[in-house]
């Protein structure tokens, strides 16, 4: 409870300063938060490389590697279904209007979107999951390239025989795990002066006017949809499962609200970690197991974005948008957003080759942009709460039946 108070002091500090619209505080602030991102990046590639050696090599062909898999997709899919289907119904709810013929040309910027089309197609993003050396998926921060990596080393060290030398070098493995937790454990500590930083700078950007009201009704659908997802379907998985909600994001409330100002799972990756095994009290080889594999596959804010924005720019393009057509889209969208690359903006532009293929206007999308920093905020959050949800309920399980199994 300590920690929240000062959480949200710094949070207050931070909407203050940043509503002053002071220059010279802005720019200090701004720093701030981007050598604080920096920071986090840093630690984010290693930690998910050694977690996932670590605990695969640990656990090798024992069933339990099994168990945490097959608990981990099924969440993920239902929590990604659930996202998807409360936008879809908030969607036939609030019925978001066709945008102005004088909007569209005044604000579309197909030029500027088409420029993307090019390097968006699912072939170029299979095969740039696939490393060709060691070295270039860790300076790129390759997320899925880094796991498979990680997964081949774990594996070889969990099957390969025993011996002095891959003692040596398995013990040397939790040595640099255990200096990374220090330093993770340090920036943990520092946490309420990268939220003052951030959240002035979010202040700042409200102020200037980059949240707008043109699009009210299909922002309302996008964070109202992230928003029940976040407070009520996910808390209700967490009760079905016999988890207490308030518990869990209690001890998850760090790595929540680091992903809310990072816009990154990967970045917070090193903080959800941290909070689900120290304050969470979540079985490290389900932490170091689940968590890494969520953070690329568990995209329930992004499933509902796709599904919400290709809706609505499908529907200014005239389409014809019956339930069967909005069901295939939202399977469409689940597919979709657990296949999505782990880059900032990846469930912006995926959507934009969406609408591409089918031929709507894209141009929409530019009207969109100005919009998506707030939505991706608010998705990245939901998304780390979710990887959060998913842990808790892949430990609860995964005990449940080994317990039973012995």
């Amino acid at each position: 409870m300590k920690n929240i108070i000062i959480w949200t002091g710094a949070l207050l500090v931070g909407a203050v300063l940043g509503w002053l619209g002071i220059g010279w505080l802005n720019d200090l602030l701004g720093f701030v938060a981007s050598a604080y991102t920096r920071l986090f990046q840093f630690v984010a590639v290693p930690t998910i490389a050694l977690a996932v050696v670590t605990t695969l090599s640990s656990l090798g062909g024992k069933r339990e590697a099994g168990h945490f898999f097959l608990h981990t997709l099924t969440f993920t899919l239902l929590t990604t279904v659930a996202a998807a289907a409360v936008g879809l119904a908030l969607y036939l709810v609030i019925t978001p209007d066709n945008l102005p013929a004088e909007a569209l040309n005044a604000n579309s910027q197909p030029s500027t979107v088409n420029s993307q089309l090019s390097t968006l197609n699912y072939h170029d993003h299979i095969l740039s999951v696939i490393p060709n050396n060691v070295v270039e998926p860790f300076a790129k921060g390759n997320v899925l390239s880094i796991l498979l990596i990680s997964a081949a080393v774990g594996l070889a060290l969990a099957f390969i025989k025993k011996n002095k030398n891959v003692e040596t070098l398995i013990r040397g493995i939790y040595g640099l795990q255990e200096v990374l937790y220090t330093l993770i454990r340090a920036l943990i500590w520092t946490l309420p002066v990268g939220i003052v930083a951030f959240a002035a700078g979010l202040a700042a950007e409200i102020s200037t006017g980059v949240v707008v009201g043109s699009l009210g009704k299909y922002v309302a659908v996008i964070l109202g949809g992230n928003l029940i997802q976040f407070f009520v379907v996910l808390p209700l998985f967490l009760w079905a499962k016999g988890l207490n909600p308030w518990k869990v994001f209690r001890a998850m409330s760090p790595a929540v609200l680091m992903a809310l100002f990072t816009k990154s799972s990967a970045a917070t990756l090193p903080v959800t970690m941290q909070s689900a095994e120290e304050r969470l009290k979540v079985r490290p080889e389900v932490a170091r197991f689940v968590l890494p594999l969520c953070t690329t596959i568990n995209m329930n804010g992004c499933a509902a974005f796709i599904l919400v924005t290709s809706l609505f720019v499908m529907q200014n393009g005239g389409m014809a948008l019956d339930i069967p057509t909005m069901l295939l889209w939202l399977l469409i969208a689940v597919v979709s957003a657990i296949g999505n690359a782990g880059v900032p903006m990846g469930c912006y532009f995926l959507t934009l080759s969406l609408m591409a293929g089918v031929g709507a206007p894209v141009g929409i999308m530019g009207i969109i942009l100005p919009l998506y920093t707030i939505i991706d905020m608010v998705e990245t959050a939901e998304n780390v709460w979710s990887d959060s949800c998913v842990c808790a309920m892949v430990d609860k399980g995964t005990q449940s039946r080994l317990s039973m199994i012995s």
